[in-house]
């Protein structure tokens, strides 16, 4: 007997929705039933590849799937996910799950009243080398992180912290998992009307430091963090999905070395690794591995560094 298919659609049809669907088709427990953007060719186009139904209203799609994929504006997702979480449907919902505190807390209780899935779409967690960052950390007391894109018009509808930053700061969030008692923060607009290029330094009650740089406007990619503690060094390269990570370790004689530990990352694809996530989340009724609850946690960060950041004028 045949297992019945979850039905999933996506909503927002532009960069990131098509990745979804393409991650969708994988699964063989999934049927793509219908895809909603407000530009009618985008669905279309996707709905005849996907041999699924297309629509202007995302509303008009709600009893047809089971579970959905919300890729629209930030500003857009609040309204979009509740809409769904209020007709019974399972939400995976790209980051920041909202815009502000508020309508992240409206999801969350309304998600906890209807027993529904609400996972957040932090892909850098299933990074095969942050998964293996798991297995050798300790604890952090200095964090360096740099995430640095060229510019696109993509996701300037918020400022980089949203746009770009949160991912690590979600990360860091994880690993550090201590009271912030302590945040610094500048940023400055370049090339469009919010804040393009950021640093900000996070003190944890723990002693950790996190030294944040996040930029949309360099000439070339960078996605590297790395974490020192007493037990050792570790660096992740996000984009190449690398680790280097050193400890410390009495040799022989007793004297103190340093030495490469040997660490398997996996090479699975991280789009694809949070989209199975989330259908096994909803198959199972489970807890999903970034829940509503962990990404209020770094958007109440996030809101909080764009409070504090004093902005350089650009001259």
């Amino acid at each position: 007997m045949k297992k019945k298919k979850i039905k999933v659609g996506v909503v927002g049809i532009g960069h990131l929705g098509n990745y979804h669907l393409q991650k969708y088709q994988k699964l063989e427990n999934c049927e793509i039933t219908s895809v909603a953007d407000t530009i009618t060719d985008r669905a279309q186009k996707a709905a005849g590849i996907y041999k699924c139904e297309a629509f202007s209203d995302y509303r008009a799609m709600m009893n047809q799937v089971d579970a959905v994929s919300i890729a629209v504006l930030t500003s857009e997702h609040y309204k979009v996910a509740r809409d769904f979480l209020a007709a019974g449907v399972d939400v995976l919902i790209e980051k920041p799950i909202c815009a502000t505190l508020e309508e992240a807390d409206e999801l969350i209780g309304l998600a906890k009243k209807k027993n529904l899935i609400l996972q957040v779409g932090f892909v850098e967690r299933f990074n095969p080398a942050i998964m293996a960052l798991e297995n050798v950390i300790d604890k952090p007391m200095f964090i360096e992180s740099h995430r640095l894109h060229p510019f696109f018009e993509r996701g300037t509808d918020v400022d980089v912290i949203l746009d770009l930053m949160i991912h690590d700061l979600d990360i860091i969030l994880k690993f550090v998992n201590s009271p912030i008692i302590g945040v610094e923060a500048v940023g400055v607009p370049i090339l469009s009307d919010k804040i393009d290029i950021s640093n900000v330094r996070i003190s944890f009650a723990t002693g950790c430091i996190a030294n944040i740089t996040a930029s949309r406007i360099s000439a070339k990619n960078m996605q590297k963090i790395r974490f020192f503690g007493p037990g050792g060094y570790h660096s992740v390269d996000c984009q190449k999905r690398e680790i280097l990570s050193l400890s410390k370790r009495k040799n022989e004689a007793g004297q103190q070395q340093i030495v490469q530990n040997n660490i398997e990352v996996g090479s699975h694809d991280p789009l694809e690794e949070e989209i199975r996530s989330f259908i096994n989340a909803v198959v199972n009724r489970s807890r999903p591995l970034i829940s509503g609850e962990d990404a209020r946690k770094s958007l109440d960060l996030a809101i909080d560094i764009i409070k504090k950041m004093r902005v350089a004028e650009v001259i």
